[in-house]
This record gives structure tokens, C-alpha cells and sequence, in this order.
């Protein structure tokens, strides 16, 4: 079947909200709010203009909130993925003439919730939940414990190493220390990270995610009006999505995720592989999430992601590759699903507003979005240029 949006969509602005405290001021629909309208300023468009709505609980709510009559909505939920599937389907109602301009949103503020005790948002999955009956029951630790189940068995199966996953940890600190807005910004060494508590072995605490506030939102239009627009368009290449599982009891291979077939069906759409990357914004709740993008995406073989991102080529300065330049879920932001900071750093660094942290002549981005846990894969091939 001949598909493709390539060129048809462009992502022309975005916001985001955080700070190297963790906490932010705002909350709820007051902080979404914001992110909107932010992101709308970024593109030159008002609500005026939005008719599509996109968000992870209810586009219908929101829409409601924003006092605007959307024609396309979608409330998609696939964790931290939703925001890369947002773009996908946006990117389609836009190629299809369902509508003209789409806003998505994302807002949590787990850290000060809890700090000042305020109840936090409860998602509860409809319809029978096999993980209550197959996981939970034989007490494995959520969310560390599937992913020390799939790092546990990339280890047994190639030899990967706990130092090569605390490279990862290091590499992303040091584009960490770059980025002003931060959480941890001061240095990092492997030593560090196997110092660190255990958590779920092999995963050490510095082999996790932060636990933080944030928001943030993009805006999407064709690529005919995007050009008409103050900020330069980024266009949408390729995009892809496929999930396996639902929970990690169900999932075919540990070492293996769904980012195998959304990353090959987005790469083909966009005429473009691996090689063409200058900037991978790859999921990283854990160590062992960043690595398995690096090995299912094809930057290297399966079962060489250890020995590929020991060599320390991830981080500044360090080779052709730059992976998640703003310091990542590791050692960034991660509200609870980061899925939206990859697209917010993908555009900036295309766009060249990066900073001291700018990859020099970078004309390709992938943002690549984990959802649930390690169940649903959506990438997206980004881009400089709508005919490259």
C-alpha cells in the first residue's frame, strides 16, 4: 500500500515549561493553557485559528476550556508515546483536508503534587488489566522492574554490561550541563551511576528517570501555510507507530521493541535511514530504553548498543550521532510522559535555537517516543526541508 505524508505537515511552533527545580507554579488546565497558547504565539497563529485538538485524556474537555469548536479531536493515549502519534495523526488530518491547524498539549506536575500534597491525576485503564493478574501479583516493582527485565536479558543474551548502560547516564548529563533549565546539570561519571542505589538490578538509581513538573505543546498546519509563517517550518518526513504488548509479562522478546517496525516504516516513508540522523531524541526513562532505540532503529547491529554507547559518541562533541541534546528524561525533565520533550527539542535544535548546546548543521531529527512499558513504539522522521 502506497502511504506516505512526507512534506505534507510541518510542525511550526512549540513551548514548554520547566524548571531546574523540578517544580513549576502553574498546574492543571491553567499550565495547558498556557503551553497553547505559548506554543501558538511561537507559530504566529492564535485559537482563532486552531481546528484540530489533540490530548491524551480529553481533546473534547480541553477544546471545551479553550471555548474553540475543533473539527478534528483525538485523545489518543499510548503513554509516553501519545505525542508522537499526535504528530502522525495530525499530519494525516492535515494531508486529508480535515482541518488546518492542530495544537497538542501535555501538563503534570507529579513532583509538586506531591510536595504540597495536592491529590495527583489517576489514569485508570478500562476493561480487564493483565498486568494486575500476571505482574503485580509476584511482586515486580513498577516502573523499574520491566525494564530491569529487559536490561537484565539484553545482558544475558549479548554480553551488555552495567558500565555500558551508565555511559548512557554520562552522555546525557553532559548535554544536561549545557542546558540551562536542567534539573541535574552537575558532572557525572560511570563510577557515579554504579554507586548509585539499586533499584530493580541491574538498574541503578541513576539509571532511571527524574521524577519532575513540566508541560509543553507543539502546533502542526500544512506545509503550504507553514511556509507563510515567521518561524521556519519543520516538516514531518516520516511517521510510524506499532505496539506489542501491553504489559511486559506479553512482551515477545525483552531485548527487542515494536520502535523495530515504526522506525523502519518511518524511515522508508521519509526516503531516508539511520545514517541521515543528526539528532535522535530517543526516549530515555531508563538507560536500557535509550539503548534498545539505538539498536531497533538501526544506529547499530542488535546486541551492540552496549559497546556503541560506551564509546561515549552520544554526548557533546562526540560524533556524527547527538542523542538527547536537552539531557533527556535522565537528567532533564520527565513529568511522567516525556513523550512531548522530544518533539519541543527536535524542532528547536532544527530550527537552530539550541544554544551552546546547537548541533552544528543539524537538518534531521527523529523524535522517538516509548509508550507504557516498552509496548508501544511511535517515531517520527523529522526535517529542514520538505523535499530532502
Amino acid at each position: 500500500m502506497d502511504r506516505t505524508l512526507r512534506g505534507a505537515a510541518a510542525i511550526v511552533g512549540v513551548a514548554e515549561d520547566v524548571s531546574p527545580t523540578g517544580e513549576l507554579d502553574r498546574t492543571g488546565r491553567e499550565l495547558e493553557v498556557a503551553m497553547v497558547l505559548g506554543a501558538l504565539e511561537d507559530a504566529g497563529l492564535t485559537l482563532a485559528d486552531v481546528d484540530g485538538v489533540c490530548h491524551a485524556e480529553s481533546a473534547v474537555a480541553l477544546a471545551e476550556y479553550l471555548g474553540i469548536h475543533p473539527v478534528f479531536m483525538d485523545s489518543t493515549m499510548t503513554g509516553g508515546s501519545s505525542y508522537e502519534v499526535h504528530v502522525e495523526h495530525a499530519a494525516a488530518a492535515i494531508a486529508a483536508g480535515v482541518c488546518d491547524v492542530v495544537v497538542s498539549v501535555y501538563a503534570s506536575t507529579p513532583r509538586s503534587d506531591r510536595a504540597r500534597r495536592r491529590p495527583a491525576a489517576r489514569r485508570v485503564q478500562p476493561g480487564p488489566n493483565p498486568m494486575v493478574e500476571w505482574d503485580l501479583p509476584y511482586g515486580l516493582r513498577t516502573p523499574m522492574g520491566p525494564y530491569a527485565l529487559a536490561a537484565a536479558r539484553h545482558m544475558h543474551e549479548y554480553g551488555t554490561t552495567p558500565e555500558q548502560l551508565a555511559q548512557i547516564a554520562v552522555s546525557t548529563r553532559q548535554w544536561a550541563a549545557l542546558n540551562p533549565r536542567a534539573r541535574h546539570r552537575d558532572p557525572l561519571t560511570v563510577a557515579d551511576v554504579l554507586a548509585s542505589p539499586l533499584q530493580v538490578s541491574p538498574l541503578h538509581l541513576l539509571d532511571c528517570c527524574l521524577v519532575t513538573d513540566g508541560a509543553g505543546a507543539f502546533v502542526m498546519t500544512s506545509a503550504e501555510r507553514a511556509r507563510t509563517l515567521p518561524k521556519p517550518p519543520v516538516y514531518l518526513l516520516g511517521a510510524a507507530t506499532c505496539s506489542d504488548h501491553m504489559g511486559i509479562s506479553q512482551m515477545p522478546d525483552l531485548t527487542t521493541t515494536p520502535g523495530v517496525v515504526s522506525g523502519a516504516r518511518a524511515f522508508a516513508m521519509a526516503g531516508l535511514s539511520a545514517s541521515d540522523v543528526d539528532v535522535l531524541m530517543g526516549y530515555d526513562s531508563f538507560t536500557i530504553t535509550a539503548l534498545l532505540h539505538l539498536e531497533d532503529l538501526g544506529f547499530c547491529h542488535k546486541g551492540e548498543g552496549g559497546p556503541f554507547a560506551a564509546e561515549g559518541t552520544l554526548g557533546p562533541g562526540g560524533g556524527p550521532l547527538a542523542m538527547n541534546t536537552n539531557g533527556g528524561g535522565l537528567s532533564f525533565t520527565h513529568p511522567g510522559m516525556y513523550g512531548m520533550f522530544l518533539i519541543t527539542e527536535a524542532v528547536r535544535q532544527l530550527r537552530g535555537e539550541c544554544g551552546e548546546r546547537q548541533v552544528e548543521g543539524a537538518h534531521i531529527a527523529v523524535a522517538h517516543g516509548s509508550g507504557i512499558l516498552l509496548s508501544v513504539m511511535s517515531t517520527a522522521v523529522l526535517g529542514t526541508e520538505a523535499t530532502l
